[in-house]
């Protein structure tokens, strides 16, 4: 795992995990109690060696045997985000889905929590999304 310097010691002296699964791989950052931090990769499914890629790579990370249990003492947080929901639309597979918004919200699946979706022209840019009349 490479090794990066942090400025700052983890919170109360544990570990802090962020975490990114993806479609093949899952990321992950540790950052030790001493502050430093390692990143770690591992693929987010290989059902030879793990059943979930996060649980197996915070139990590397912390030199555990594979079924062990996590010492959560040892932990302050753990973050987690995924790609692969976002992906699967970008791609178009996956289920149809409906979503059904109440009056008044029907922008907010346009503004989500981007910040940028405006062109300084005025055009909105078109969503990845079917829609019926």
């Amino acid at each position: 795992m490479p090794a990066m310097k942090s400025e700052q010691p983890s919170m109360l002296g544990k570990y802090q995990f962020w975490i990114d699964r993806g479609g093949t791989f899952t990321d992950i950052v540790a950052q030790h109690p001493d502050g430093h931090l390692t990143v770690h990769k591992l693929l987010s499914e290989n059902p030879d060696r793990y059943q979930d890629a996060a649980i197996a790579g915070i139990r590397q990370v912390l030199n555990l045997e594979p079924g062990q249990p996590i010492p959560s003492h040892q932990i302050a947080a753990i973050k987690m985000g995924t790609t692969v929901a976002t992906n699967a639309l970008l791609e178009r597979k996956g289920d149809r889905t409906l979503l059904l918004i109440t009056q008044g919200f029907r922008d907010a699946l346009r503004i989500g929590y981007q910040t940028a979706l405006i062109s300084l022209r005025g055009r909105s840019p078109c969503l990845k999304c079917s829609t019926n009349g």
